[in-house]
């Protein structure tokens, strides 16, 4: 009995001892660990305080749209960016906001590169569909009351008058339009892309008035075999198409645009019932009764014997 208590106490003890030492051994690990941090943090600190990490020129940032590279003018042009900067103080996400900012950028993705140190920046560019031209509007003098003022005031000359009292539209800046109705300034686009070809559709717009169904007709139009030369969107109770018919009356823009061209589409005949000069304009408001308004003196002048 007495031995067997003996053996039991000599195991325990063995038992004790394998447990300090496994103890001491996770200690050592631990501290090895935390020195290989520490040690590996401190030497990523060094290197990124080094002068090697710094942006020096836009020569080091390479900015491209697909396969385009941008030129290191057109690089200055786009990023507000002061030289010499950290690389580790500059923040891409505030680059690609700012990018967005850009009337002819849609999207805009910054990377940091370590080697050689710079920046990697990769836009995705609007693409337009049609030349836009801006309408202003210029109100005029009514003749008869202005000389009538200057019946009154003998001293004073009527200035701007016309006619009759009317609104006058104006031809106002050219730029262009893309497939969601953002404008671009003309010079901006043909800045970034001094090669490309502008698009032959042309659409008149209003500053003032919003486009809800621009993306609507648009669809609809690029999609027709009917071709489309002008879009005139500067009145918003009546869109007028300039196309290989004449010119066709939309009325109030609305959810019936696709329709709309559709039976515009099915019209495509029409000159061989009617002479083209003839016709004035093609009325689709009402796209389940489509009408041909006539020109009424050439239409008389060719019925007079």
């Amino acid at each position: 009995m007495a031995g067997i208590v003996s053996v039991s106490r000599r195991d325990l003890a063995q038992r004790r001892k394998k447990l300090r030492q496994q103890r001491q051994i996770k200690i050592l690990q631990t501290i090895w660990r935390t020195s290989a941090v520490c040690g590996l943090a401190g030497g990523l600190l060094w290197l990124t305080i080094q002068p090697m990490w710094v942006l020096k020129a836009p020569t080091q940032i390479v900015m491209k749209s697909g396969k385009q590279l941008f030129s290191e003018q057109t690089i200055r042009s786009l990023l507000v960016l002061s030289y010499p900067q950290s690389l580790w103080r500059i923040e891409p996400n505030a680059i690609a906001e700012s990018l967005k900012q850009q009337p002819t950028i849609a999207q805009a993705t910054v990377s940091r590169r370590l080697f050689p140190p710079g920046l990697i920046i990769e836009v995705q560019e609007r693409v337009p569909v049609a030349v836009a031209q801006t309408s202003k509007q210029q109100k005029t003098i009514d003749c008869r009351a202005n000389s009538q003022s200057s019946a009154n005031s003998p001293g004073e000359n009527p200035q701007n008058c016309s006619p009759n009292s009317s609104t006058v539209s104006k031809k106002g800046d050219i730029g262009l339009i893309d497939a969601h109705g953002v404008l671009m300034p003309l010079e901006k686009y043909t800045f970034l892309n001094p090669t490309e070809k502008l698009p032959s559709l042309k659409v008149i717009v209003s500053p003032q008035q919003s486009r809800p169904y621009w993306t609507q007709l648009y669809q609809a139009i690029s999609q027709s075999s009917l071709k489309i030369t002008e879009i005139d969107y500067q009145d918003p109770t009546n869109l007028i198409l300039k196309t290989e018919l004449g010119n066709v009356h939309l009325g109030l823009p609305s959810t019936q645009l696709p329709e709309q061209i559709r039976v515009l589409a099915q019209m495509r005949h029409l000159p061989a019932k009617f002479n083209p000069g003839q016709i004035e304009y093609i009325n689709l408001k009402n796209p389940d009764f489509p009408s041909v308004q006539m020109n009424q003196k050439l239409y008389i002048k060719s019925q007079s014997p």
